[in-house]
């Protein structure tokens, strides 16, 4: 197994140079997924009174928008960024779940399909970032 060091030398990459460009590529990709997930959440959505609750299977409905609002992303690392949903409901919907009162809640999933969505894009995000990066580093 190659040690990020070798892959370094390989690569002609000065230590840790593609940081600074695979970090941005990564929160880039994570950036886009936070915003599919929003506007699944948001799209067609009507709040307040006329709201109707979505079908089970199919992104929540916007009302409050308290969950479109609670998705963040972070770069928790040079090499590592987090996609989360905050809102304290969030895993009942993205999963499916018993409410407060005992009844169950089919799950209606935002996050995963926003990810899977962008899975190529951010893989070519990387690879592009990665190109930079050698690029650079002929360059001196």
């Amino acid at each position: 197994m190659s040690t990020i060091q070798d892959i370094e030398r390989k690569l002609g990459l000065a230590r840790g140079s593609y940081r600074r460009f695979i970090g941005p590529a990564l929160f880039a990709a994570g950036n886009k997924v936070q915003v599919d997930a929003q506007i699944s959440i948001t799209e067609g959505a009507v709040s307040g009174e006329n709201h109707v609750p979505s079908r089970p299977g199919e992104p929540p409905n916007n009302d409050t928008g308290v969950l479109a609002n609670n998705i963040e992303t972070v770069s928790v690392s040079p090499l590592k960024v987090e996609v989360s949903s905050n809102a304290p409901y969030s895993q009942k919907l993205e999963f499916g779940g018993h409410n407060s009162n005992g009844s169950f809640v089919a799950a209606r999933p935002f996050m995963a399909p926003a990810a899977n969505k962008n899975r190529k894009r951010a893989q070519r995000f990387v690879q592009a970032a990665l190109r930079a990066a050698i690029r650079a580093s002929m360059r001196g």
